[in-house]
C-alpha cells in the first residue's frame, strides 16, 4: 500500500465510507446509547417488554400463565422459557431443546459439573486453562474438593508454552490433553479467553477430547453474541455463559446453558427475568450471527490497523508505540476484543484520560486494557475517534500531564478499597 493509500485508509473519510456500507447500521437505533458507552447498552424494547409483562401480571394474575396476552408479543408466562430458548439457540448453534436461559454463569457451571464431573480413582482430573476467570477456577476447585480429591493433584492447569506470550496454541492444549488423558474426567475451557481475547478452536479441541473418551465443557461468557458458534455441530457436551456482555441483557441478567441432546434436557427460570433477555434476543433475531461476525471481524481489523498506525500520531510515536496488542492477529483466533498491553506505569494515566474524555474501556491491572467494538451499535467512526483519543491518552500519560477529574479520583479511591482485585 502506498503512503497516499495508507493515509486515506487511516482518514475519517474511510471510516465514514465503511459506515455507509455497513449492513447493520440500522441496528444502532435499537439501543439507548448513553454519553459514556461501556458494554451492553439497553435495547429500547427492554422497557416495553418488561412493562408489558408487569401489566399482564397485574391484570391477569395467575391466569397469565396460560392465556395469550392481547397487547403483547410475549407468550403466556408458562411458555416464556420456550420463547427465550428458541431465540437463544441460533446464537450458539443449537436446538432450542438443548438450551436454557437461567441462573448465573457460575451457578450454571456448578450445575453442569455436578452432572458431568463423575470422577473415580482412575479418572479424576479436570483440565482448565491456567489463567481461567477466577470464578471458574474456584468452581472447578470446589467441585474437586466436593468429590474428595485434592486440587493440587486433580486440577491440571494449561499454561502458555512461552511465559512471554499470553496466548496458548491449539497444539499445546491438545498435547496437555494427551498427557493427562488416562487420568482426566473432564475438560473445561473458555471459548474466548477473557484477558487476551483469544478465540480457542472449540471444534478441534472438543473432537480431540472426545477421541480420548473425555467429556468437555465451555465457558462462553465472552463468545456468545460475539462469534458464530456451532455447539451441536461441534458435538460440545455442555456450555454456559452470561447474557450481560455481547447479548446486552442488562446488569445481573440471568445466564444461559447448553446441554447436548445426547445427554438430556434442561430446566427453566422466572418469567420476569427472562423478559429482559428476550428483548435483546429479538434484536439478534432480526439478523444472524454470520452477518454480525462479518462486521465484527472488519471492525476489529480496522481497530487493529489504526492502533498499529495511529492517524493523529507523528512518525516517532508510530515507530515506538507505547503498547502492544496481545490478542492474536489472526481473525479466526479472536472475537471483537483486542487486549492492549501498555508500557509499565501508563495504565492509570491512560484510564484517567479516557474516562475524562467519555471513553469506557476495561482495565486489567497492571497494564492491560480491553477494547471491543460491538457490531450491533458501534460505528467505524467511533473506532477512528477512539484511536485518536487513545493516542492522546498515551502521550499525556507518558508526559505525566494527566491529573484526572473528581470522578477519576473517586474510582481510584475504590481501587484502594480492593476494587482492582475484584475486577
Amino acid at each position: 500500500m502506498s503512503a497516499l493509500q495508507s493515509a486515506k485508509a487511516n482518514g475519517r473519510e474511510h471510516a465514514t465510507q465503511l459506515d455507509a456500507n455497513d449492513p447493520l447500521k440500522s441496528f444502532r437505533k435499537e439501543f439507548l446509547l448513553p454519553t459514556k458507552i461501556g458494554s451492553g447498552p439497553q435495547p429500547k424494547r427492554t422497557s416495553e417488554r418488561i412493562a408489558s409483562h408487569l401489566s399482564a401480571w397485574a391484570t391477569k394474575g395467575v391466569l397469565g400463565h396460560f392465556t395469550e396476552l392481547e397487547d403483547s408479543d410475549l407468550p403466556p408466562f408458562l411458555h416464556v422459557d420456550d420463547a427465550a430458548a428458541k431465540l437463544m439457540a441460533p446464537l450458539v448453534g443449537a436446538e432450542a431443546s438443548e438450551v436454557a436461559v437461567m441462573e448465573t454463569l457460575t451457578a450454571n457451571l456448578h450445575l453442569l459439573m455436578a452432572s458431568f464431573y463423575r470422577p473415580n480413582q482412575e479418572k479424576y482430573k479436570i483440565i482448565i486453562e491456567g489463567k481461567a476467570f477466577p470464578s471458574d477456577h474456584y468452581a472447578v476447585e470446589s467441585q474437586i474438593r466436593h468429590h474428595g480429591f485434592d486440587p493440587k493433584e486433580a486440577m491440571v492447569l494449561i499454561e502458555p508454552e512461552d511465559p512471554s506470550v499470553a496466548t496458548i496454541s491449539t497444539s499445546h492444549i491438545l498435547s496437555v490433553i494427551d498427557k493427562h488423558a488416562s487420568t482426566t474426567a473432564l475438560v473445561l475451557l473458555p471459548g474466548i479467553q477473557y484477558y487476551t481475547g483469544q478465540y480457542l478452536d472449540i471444534k478441534a479441541i472438543t473432537a480431540h477430547a472426545h477421541g480420548h473418551g473425555i467429556l468437555i465443557g465451555w465457558d462462553l461468557a465472552h463468545a456468545v453474541g460475539n462469534v458464530d458458534l456451532r455447539l451441536t455441530e461441534w458435538d460440545v457436551d455442555f456450555a454456559a455463559w452470561c447474557n450481560y456482555k455481547y447479548v446486552n441483557s442488562g446488569p445481573g441478567a440471568i445466564g444461559g446453558l447448553f446441554v447436548n441432546s445426547r445427554h438430556g434436557q434442561v430446566g427453566n427460570p422466572s418469567a420476569l427475568a427472562l423478559t429482559a433477555v428476550i428483548a435483546s434476543l429479538e434484536i439478534f433475531a432480526l439478523t444472524d450471527m454470520a452477518t454480525i461476525r462479518a462486521k465484527s471481524m472488519a471492525m476489529t481489523r480496522y481497530l487493529e490497523d489504526l492502533l498499529l498506525c495511529p492517524p493523529s500520531a507523528n512518525s516517532h510515536y508510530k515507530k515506538h508505540l507505547p503498547y502492544q496488542i496481545i490478542t492474536p492477529s489472526n481473525q479466526e483466533e479472536r472475537g471483537a476484543q483486542l487486549s492492549v498491553r501498555l508500557e509499565p506505569g501508563l495504565l492509570e494515566g491512560v484510564m484517567r484520560f479516557l474516562e475524562d474524555a467519555g471513553v469506557i474501556v476495561d482495565e486489567r491491572r497492571p497494564d492491560v486494557i480491553r477494547v471491543a467494538p460491538a457490531p450491533l451499535f458501534n460505528t467505524f467512526n467511533e473506532v477512528w475517534d477512539f484511536v485518536n483519543v487513545f493516542t492522546s491518552a498515551c502521550l499525556a500519560a507518558q508526559a505525566g500531564t494527566v491529573h484526572g477529574s473528581q470522578e477519576s479520583a473517586a474510582l481510584e479511591a475504590q481501587d484502594q478499597k480492593g476494587w482492582a482485585e475484584i475486577k
